[in-house]
């Protein structure tokens, strides 16, 4: 039996349990911990250093991340982002990168609807 292919634009996007998220001004900044195990938070992080890691996110990242609430598609959150991308060429596929980066870093997972 074959797979059927996934479709990217129909998947939702869900932030990880292990991101937080802090505003800093207009811009939306991610916290997560060095290390994930409590054991290597505890005994690894090196000690003049914190034991969050924090991004700070740009405009545009800013504006895809407040749309990733995990009820919205990448479609829905392309669409809700028209207007902030000002109907660029290619901003679905730039949107679509930044989601697929936010994976693969481990921010943010794929859901089906």
């Amino acid at each position: 039996m074959a797979k059927s292919k996934v479709n990217l634009f129909d998947l939702i996007p869900v932030i990880c349990e292990h991101i937080t998220t802090e505003k800093e001004g207009e811009l939306s900044v991610i916290a997560f911990p060095r290390f994930r195990s409590k054991f290597m938070q505890k005994y690894c992080v090196p000690k003049n250093k914190p034991a969050m890691i924090r991004i700070r996110l740009e405009e545009h990242g800013t504006a895809v991340w407040n749309l990733i609430d995990g009820q919205r598609t990448v479609k829905e959150i392309v669409e809700a982002l028209t207007e902030h991308f000002n109907h660029e060429a290619n901003y679905e596929y730039r949107i679509a990168t930044y989601l697929g980066q936010l994976q693969k870093q481990g921010f943010v997972k794929y859901s089906n609807p």
